[in-house]
């Protein structure tokens, strides 16, 4: 008789063990009574590494730029415009994730 017991006993935890935890609830009591609330899915967190501004100079430096004049932000990219070793006018655009260099004018 106890060997039976143990062998529905372990029958019984090993099928609890290998229920998923999509099928987990929780209690939520409130104002609206006791109710259970149903597992929300799991989240996947989307982040996107971004270089900063300065290191978006140190990459137009490494282009050729020697004086900065503005840096501007946009939705892709990072617009840097100076001056470069001869006095001329220069701008190099930089893709705000990868750190690639767009165009250089």
């Amino acid at each position: 008789m106890l060997k039976r017991l143990v062998i529905v006993g372990a029958a019984v935890l090993m099928t609890a063990a290998a229920v998923p935890q999509s099928f987990a609830q929780s209690i939520v009591i409130g104002p609206d009574g006791v109710r259970l609330r149903e597992a929300a899915p799991e989240r996947v967190e989307r982040r996107y590494y971004e270089i900063g501004e300065r290191q978006a100079v140190r990459i137009a430096r490494a282009e050729g730029v020697r004086d900065v004049d503005d840096v501007r932000r946009t939705r892709s990219r990072y617009v840097v415009e100076g001056i470069d070793r001869r006095g001329d006018e220069i701008r190099v655009d930089i893709d705000r994730r990868t750190g690639e260099v767009i165009s250089v004018d």
